[in-house]
C-alpha cells in the first residue's frame, strides 16, 4: 500500500475516532443516554417486528408487504454477519477508554451497524409503500444511526456503511419490484 494511501486511512480513521468522541460525550447526560437507550431497543428489531406483525391487519397487500420485509431484512442480515465475522473490527468502547459503552451489546463486533442496515431497509421499503410516513422514517432512521455513536457502539463510518449496504439492498428490492411488475403484464 502506498504511503499516501496509508496517510489518508490514518486520517479517516483519527476523524472517526474524533467523531465518535464528541458525539460518545452526549450520553453523559441521562436524558440523552435515556432517550438514545430506547432508540436503540426499538432497532434492535422491535419496531420492525411490530411493523411487520401489525401491516398485514391494516393494508389488503399487507402480507405481501410483510413478506417483502422480512426477506431482504434477511438478506441484510445475512450480509452484516458475514462483513461482522470477517472484518472483526472492535467495538469503538474497546478501542478507546475514553469512549463509554451506553447500552447492550448484541454482539461483539462493530463493523457494519446492523441495527443502522435494517432500518433504511425497513424503512425505505415501508416508504416506497406508504409514501406519507417518509418524514417520520427517516427521522426514526437517522436516529437509530446516531443513537449507535452516542451509544459507544459504533464508529459514525460503522453507520455510514451500514446506511450504505441498507440502500444498496433496498435496489435490489426495487429490481425485484420491477421484475415483478414484467411478470404480471
Amino acid at each position: 500500500m502506498s504511503k499516501a494511501i496509508k496517510t489518508i486511512l490514518t486520517q479517516c480513521n483519527r476523524a472517526d475516532i474524533n467523531f465518535c468522541l464528541k458525539l460518545n460525550q452526549l450520553s453523559k447526560y441521562p436524558v440523552i443516554l435515556n432517550f438514545f437507550n430506547f432508540i436503540s431497543w426499538l432497532g434492535n428489531g422491535k419496531i420492525w417486528y411490530l411493523i411487520i406483525f401489525i401491516i398485514p391487519f391494516i393494508c389488503n397487500t399487507g402480507i405481501k408487504i410483510s413478506v417483502e420485509l422480512i426477506f431482504f431484512g434477511l438478506i441484510g442480515t445475512i450480509i452484516y454477519k458475514i462483513l461482522k465475522n470477517t472484518i472483526n473490527r472492535p467495538r469503538p468502547y474497546k478501542i478507546n477508554q475514553s469512549i463509554n459503552l451506553g447500552g447492550k451489546i448484541l454482539d461483539q463486533f462493530s463493523f457494519p451497524s446492523g441495527h443502522t442496515l435494517h432500518s433504511v431497509i425497513f424503512s425505505l421499503i415501508l416508504i416506497y409503500h406508504f409514501p406519507i410516513l417518509t418524514e417520520i422514517l427517516v427521522i426514526l432512521t437517522l436516529l437509530i444511526g446516531l443513537s449507535r455513536v452516542i451509544l459507544g457502539m459504533h464508529f459514525p463510518s460503522d453507520v455510514f456503511v451500514g446506511a450504505l449496504l441498507g440502500y444498496l439492498i433496498f435496489k435490489l428490492f426495487l429490481i425485484y419490484r420491477d421484475y415483478e411488475n414484467i411478470i404480471y403484464l
